[in-house]
């Protein structure tokens, strides 16, 4: 299946739904963009069923793809700060690979493999140190290091309100676990729990059924927007109604909102509807008015992205091995993530590490798997990038290829109070990403 350019945000949509499936349904944060890139970059040189798998796993034409991706990053959002790298061993080099290098646009780094040192140096540079090592064991025997970041740093244009935990209401578990949650900001100018920067609604979903949906506006032209279903609604399905809601709340696109007047009255595990005499100025007599309550959070992942044919990076790997004296059977894959949502804005950054070797590699210590606590009515979030700006009524240019482009999605069941001081917390849980968290 061939894409539009324009398509792009749908191709890298559909490939989070396979990145979140491989993942899980604990608590985990992914930049199926990030992943995404390096699998582009590496498209145009594929050939035979290799090729073929790299498409699927894309979602478009790889020509279109490799450009779109040098075009993201040759064209930098204002919110999102990305770049890309490919660094090969001294002496390995070859004509195929020289010709490929060649062809990569002029925003990608290269150059000599160096050590751990230069890759993690590059990464925290290029997250402004929010991921402090690059996710790939860089031994002897690998030849060749394909790498992407994304991070972003943001403020809400209106903080949150701070409220107390019972807020989040009698179904909730996390009512009673947390001393401190968000709610909708009042509007100051009006009184009212109304704010241009904030949206909060309930829509209809086929992925999920009935929503709560609350998207915050982030400096910047990133719109952050979280939703959460029914409890019991798998999380595979709430992330894709997710990215199905996320794209038209950031771009202005229709949305399936449900009236308050069909839903019942009273309390839900999702909300609570209340009905009350008041000033109306519609001529059918009825005003309409939501607020959200929602946990701050914040999460540090990492994802080993060899572990399904899927997500693309086998195939990546047979591609380059066509290019240089490689082993095709043996690559490491992953992806480091961390993010925080606050009261006052929302932070993430992500490296995606590509590592190919050139002969059978030693044995390894495996990785220390830990189990996570899971607990409370679990949500999606995922930020998307606006192309005009922060207020979606106004005229500003267009900032292809950026326009509704999803860079970060997460699916939150450990949430945190909103008291809780996260810039130490995320250079701490970056620093131990490897020690401390399981790949998903």
């Amino acid at each position: 299946m061939v894409l539009a350019l324009t398509d792009t945000a749908a191709a890298v949509a559909r490939y989070a739904g396979r990145l979140h499936r491989v993942a899980g349904e604990g608590h985990h944060v992914a930049s199926p963009l990030g992943a995404w890139l390096l699998l582009a970059l590496c498209g145009p040189v594929g050939s035979g069923e290799a090729r073929d798998q790299l498409a699927e796993a894309v979602g478009c034409d790889l020509d279109q793809a490799a450009a779109m991706a040098g075009a993201l990053l040759s064209e930098p959002h204002p919110a999102v700060a990305a770049a890309a790298g490919v660094w090969r061993r001294d002496g390995a080099d070859s004509g195929p690979l020289g010709r490929w290098l060649a062809r990569l646009p002029r925003a990608v780094e290269t150059g000599e493999l160096t050590g751990q040192a230069a890759l993690d140096d590059w990464a925290r540079r290029s997250t402004g140190g929010m991921i402090r090592e690059f996710p790939a064991d860089l031994s002897a025997e690998v030849l060749l290091v394909l790498a992407s970041v994304l991070a972003a740093r943001v403020s809400w244009e209106e903080p949150f309100d701070v409220v107390p935990g019972a807020a989040l209401g009698p179904y909730s578990a996390w009512a009673s676990e947390l001393r401190r949650v968000l709610r909708t900001p009042r509007d100051r100018r009006l009184g009212t729990r109304k704010s241009w920067a904030h949206d909060q609604f309930i829509a209809a979903t086929g992925e999920a059924g009935d929503v709560a949906v609350h998207a915050a506006w982030a400096r910047g032209g990133l719109r952050v927007t979280s939703v959460a279903a029914q409890p019991g609604v798998p999380a595979t399905n709430v992330l894709a109604a997710a990215h199905r809601l996320a794209r038209p709340a950031a771009t202005g696109g229709d949305l399936a909102r449900r009236s308050l007047f069909d839903l019942p009255l009273g309390e839900a595990p999702l909300w609570a509807i209340r009905e009350r005499p008041a000033s109306v100025e519609a001529a059918n007599g009825r005003k309409e008015r939501c607020t959200a309550v929602l946990p701050a959070w914040s999460a540090a992942s990492l994802h080993d992205l060899t572990r399904h044919p899927s997500l693309g990076f086998s195939a990546a790997a047979a591609t380059l091995a066509d290019l240089i004296n490689l082993d095709p059977s043996w690559y490491q894959a992953r992806q480091a993530v961390v993010a925080r949502y606050s009261r006052t804005g929302f932070e993430a950054a992500a490296a995606t590490g590509f590592a190919a070797v050139g002969g059978v590699p030693r044995q390894r210590q495996g990785l220390l798997r830990t189990a996570e606590l899971r607990f409370g009515h679990p949500f999606a979030v995922v930020a998307v990038t606006a192309d005009h700006g922060h207020r979606p009524w106004r005229d500003a240019p267009r900032r292809a290829p950026w326009q509704g482009l999803p860079v970060f999605s997460a699916w939150i069941t450990q949430p945190e109070d909103a008291e809780t001081r996260h810039g130490t917390y995320l250079r701490r849980m970056s620093s131990r990403i490897g020690d401390v968290f399981e790949p998903q």
